[in-house]
């Protein structure tokens, strides 16, 4: 059971970390936000890290359950899923995402 806990935060993290790095574009981030505003370079950095970081943090949860050459498989179909679902969520219901971006302060159309 500890196993499927392991690959369900990991597919979570590369999920969340895919829906950051989507979010440093300016389209995706007036998607999101309703905004009109560029998006701040210094978020689009922030949002580049957390990101990265959220999407290596999903390789070593795969990596903590099995042995690297079936934990990359895994991993990189946790990407292909996420992906897919960011895609979607983007395409129809892109404010589901804002939880992501409320630390980057209140965003909407005026």
């Amino acid at each position: 059971m500890p196993e499927a806990l392991f690959y369900i935060l990991a597919l979570a993290a590369s999920t969340a970390g895919l829906a950051w790095l989507a979010l440093s574009m300016d389209v995706h981030w007036e998607q999101v936000r309703g905004e009109r505003d560029p998006l701040p370079r210094s978020t689009a950095v922030r949002l580049r890290w957390l990101g990265a970081a959220f999407l290596a943090a999903s390789l070593a949860l795969c990596i903590a359950v099995d042995h690297p050459s079936m934990a990359s498989l895994v991993w990189c179909m946790s990407l292909a899923g996420g992906a897919l679902a960011i895609a979607f969520t983007l395409t129809w219901k892109a404010r589901w995402l804002r939880p992501l971006v409320g630390w980057a302060g209140r965003g909407g159309a005026a």
